[in-house]
């Protein structure tokens, strides 16, 4: 890549990564100005209960079998050295001191961004990082005057959870088609989330 190559975070548990997630990192790294997306895999989440996660380093290999062989897309672990729980305005500083030839967007769906305003540091957030928001199924979006950096992407609109795959395997019903062969061949042989 020769200049600034603009990369798009796509953050999340992936708890596990699914179809969903895939689909709509591909259409990010190849219809739009990105050139690659990572998935930014965040050993805890603010926002989300501990409980039910698969270890950090086993959810990072999932999306690392999932994204193997498409050179635009990738598995990043940098919040696994960072304090927890992971901010990402804290993910974002270390992302740069990294990786300065890189400008990085954030790949945010529609139903997150009404909380923003409440995020870490949010008004450094919203001035410094461009954010491309995509649609999610039964979100309206709010009006946008607050969020001058935003735009409003055309992208899939995909009801996969990681929450029904999960309640899937435990009640022994197929994944299949939900995530790649590689990871329901690592969930089956794991009994993963049982």
């Amino acid at each position: 890549m020769s200049g600034r190559a603009r990369i798009g975070l796509l953050f999340g548990s992936f708890n596990p990564v699914h179809i969903g997630h895939l689909i709509l990192a591909e259409h990010f790294a190849t219809r739009t100005d990105l050139a690659e997306v990572w998935f930014v895999v965040s050993p805890h989440s603010p926002f989300k209960e501990v409980a039910d996660l698969l270890p950090e380093r086993e959810r990072l290999r999932l999306v690392e079998l999932a994204v193997a062989g498409n050179p635009r897309l990738r598995a990043e672990d940098i919040e696994f050295g960072l304090p927890r729980p992971s901010y990402t305005i804290a993910t974002l500083d270390a992302l740069r001191l990294r990786h300065p030839a890189h400008d990085f967007v954030l790949l945010m769906g529609a139903d997150n961004l009404p909380g923003l305003p409440r995020w870490q540091e949010s008004a450094r957030l919203l001035a410094e990082v461009d954010i491309y928001i995509y649609p999610r199924p039964g979100t309206a979006l709010p009006a946008l005057t607050l969020f001058s950096r935003v735009q409003v992407m055309k992208a899939p609109l995909l009801d996969i959870s990681a929450t029904s795959i999960r309640a899937n395997l435990r009640a022994g019903h197929s994944i299949r088609y939900l995530v790649t062969d590689a990871v329901a061949e690592v969930l089956m042989a794991q009994k993963s989330y049982l």
